[in-house]
């Protein structure tokens, strides 16, 4: 099958390896040309513009935002126009409700395939085919595809017909993961402040009650300060909170916990902090207990 890649960040570029690990012919293109340069080493073409994916019968998009989105497939040129009836465009960025839906109708009018598969997972799961893949379309599209997506993820779950449902779901579980990293911060600041070794605290924690990879991961980051480099950059997490309440909005549904989130991102934004991992959020409530943020241990 001709796959094609577009958007090659730390996400993109090692769900492209994965691919061309397991022998696709893979064409690729970034907005910054460096970035494909690891890939074309491994054996991925690369492409000019984005007029090279005529030629794709699949082509995934992995790009930051709904504007990064919309400039890559319904811009002049874009994918919508580029490629050919019947091709498949799957879309694993993290986007609104809307837009998903948006390019759901436009694909169809243009007689081509679109599915929605966002991801949860860090690079380094995407690096090892380890990401939950969340799908939203027709289940005979998914099914004509499952052989291509296995080697990205190691759970695959469909959750609808309609694309945008997809997301929908990708935007609730960000939400509750930043919910997981302020509740940590501030119970782990809590403990901290009367003396217990917060490192200690997170070894019960992720011992017993809360053994679940997210608690150990971001525990981890959080009791370490561990920020910088990011893996997930906290601009990216205050991007997908907006969107849930976006989303929350349009469909009635209250989030009382998404305020005080959004004012978590917003102090680290406040503060030019622009560069840090989405678990810095999580050391919010050590600094506003009087604890060093900066403390290694």
């Amino acid at each position: 099958m001709r796959i094609g890649f577009v958007g090659l960040g730390r996400m993109g570029s090692a769900m492209a390896a994965r691919l061309l690990a397991v022998g696709g012919d893979l064409k690729v293109w970034n907005r910054s040309l460096g970035r494909t340069e690891p890939l074309q080493k491994q054996g991925a073409d690369v492409a000019r513009d984005l007029r090279d994916f005529a030629d794709r019968e699949v082509v995934f998009t992995m790009l930051s935002d709904d504007a990064a989105l919309r400039a890559v497939v319904l811009g002049d040129p874009g994918l919508l126009a580029i490629l050919q009836e019947g091709a498949i465009h799957v879309s694993c960025s993290t986007i609104t409700v809307a837009l998903s839906e948006e390019l759901g109708q436009r694909h169809r009018e243009r007689r081509q395939e679109y599915l929605a598969l966002p991801v949860f997972g860090r690079p380094e799961a995407a690096a090892a085919g380890k990401l939950v893949l969340v799908v939203g379309g027709k289940l005979a599209l998914l099914d004509r595809l499952r052989p291509l997506l296995a080697p990205l993820g190691q759970q695959l779950f469909h959750v609808g017909e309609r694309p945008e449902q997809a997301n929908l779901v990708k935007l609730s579980g960000n939400f509750l993961l930043a919910t997981v990293i302020e509740s940590l911060g501030e119970s782990m600041a809590l403990v901290e402040k009367g003396g217990i070794d917060r490192h200690a605290y997170l070894e019960l924690l992720t011992s017993t009650l809360f053994s679940a990879p997210v608690y150990r991961t971001y525990g981890g980051l959080i009791a370490n300060r561990s920020v910088r480099p990011a893996a997930f950059l906290a601009t990216l997490g205050q991007k997908d909170l907006r969107l849930a309440m976006e989303a929350a909005d349009a469909l009635r549904v209250p989030m009382p916990f998404a305020g005080p989130l959004r004012d978590r991102f917003l102090a680290l934004a406040a503060r030019g902090e622009t560069d840090v991992d989405w678990a810095a959020i999580g050391i919010e409530a050590a600094r506003e207990a009087g604890l060093d943020p900066a403390k290694p241990e």
